[in-house]
């Protein structure tokens, strides 16, 4: 690798304060050519799996970068700083399996390295602010050109560390699935996509229900929003391949309450019935 024109940038830091204006500064002023794109910075607080899932949804559509993600309750102690090259990029930040999944999005881990070498971090690195110190600068100067072996020793993909698995089971009539994500118009990504849709059978038009341990709802199955009557719940695919709950105009995650985490079953209205 020879340096990246891009660097993109994704942490839960919030905008209310100078946290992603820091980190700017110390790539501008260590690689003042690159450009930097920002992925996001509203990244639920702590909440590694959410960020783990943005990126893994938006890395592939962005041009050959390094990626610097910050999603880091553990700042300051053992875990360690990584490096994963995948084909067309480099992957910045912590060891807290925030950034396996984006990797295997882009084509999987081809190497991947602590970051342990002083030299490509500011000189004086605070114990609570390692996106600045640390994954920043490192992300600079890869971006201008510093091959990624020199940033410290290589790791073995298996010593990584990895989120656990969400839930995603289907059965004869239904699928389980974990809720991922809730986006900013309140819909409800889930760990699940057209695969597991199609096991059930259903075309665009039939009715399901949508239960979780609190509440249930009645849906229909659509391919886009505009499918429903203004209130309606459907269920549908999203642009990142996600099974989806949505309210045509409206928050689906307001209307039922489901957070991430939460483990949903879609079953068609006619099983529903039976049961």
């Amino acid at each position: 690798m020879t340096g990246f024109d891009w660097i993109s940038l994704c942490t839960d830091y919030g905008y209310a304060d100078g946290f992603v204006a820091a980190c700017h500064g110390v790539m501008a002023r260590i690689a003042p050519g690159a450009r930097v794109l920002d992925v996001t910075h509203a990244i639920e607080p702590g909440n590694v799996r959410h960020g783990s899932v943005v990126l893994a949804d938006t890395l592939p559509w962005l041009p050959p970068a390094v990626h610097v993600a910050v999603v880091d309750p553990g700042v300051g102690t053992a875990r360690r700083g990584i490096a994963l090259v995948s084909d067309e990029a480099v992957l910045v930040g912590p060891d807290n399996g925030l950034l396996v999944p984006a990797a295997q999005a882009l084509g999987g881990v081809r190497a991947a390295y602590e970051l342990t070498e002083p030299s490509y971090q500011l000189p004086t690195v605070s114990a609570t602010f390692h996106g600045r110190d640390v994954f920043a600068a490192v992300a600079a100067h890869l971006a201008c050109g510093v091959p990624p072996e020199k940033l410290g020793p290589a790791l073995g993909p298996a010593s990584l560390v990895t989120l656990q698995t969400p839930v995603c089971q289907v059965e004869d009539d239904l699928i389980r699935a974990e809720v991922l994500t809730v986006d900013h118009f309140g819909n409800v990504a889930l760990a699940a996509g057209a695969a597991e849709l199609a096991t059930l059978g259903l075309q665009a038009g039939a009715s399901a229900r949508v239960q979780w341990p609190a509440g249930a709802r009645r849906a229909r199955l659509g391919k886009t929003f505009a499918d429903v009557e203004h209130g309606e719940l459907i269920v549908l695919i999203d642009s990142a391949g996600h099974l989806t709950l949505a309210r045509r105009g409206d928050s689906a995650a307001h209307h039922t309450g489901l957070r991430p985490g939460v483990v949903v079953e879609v079953l068609s209205a006619q099983s529903a019935g039976c049961r």
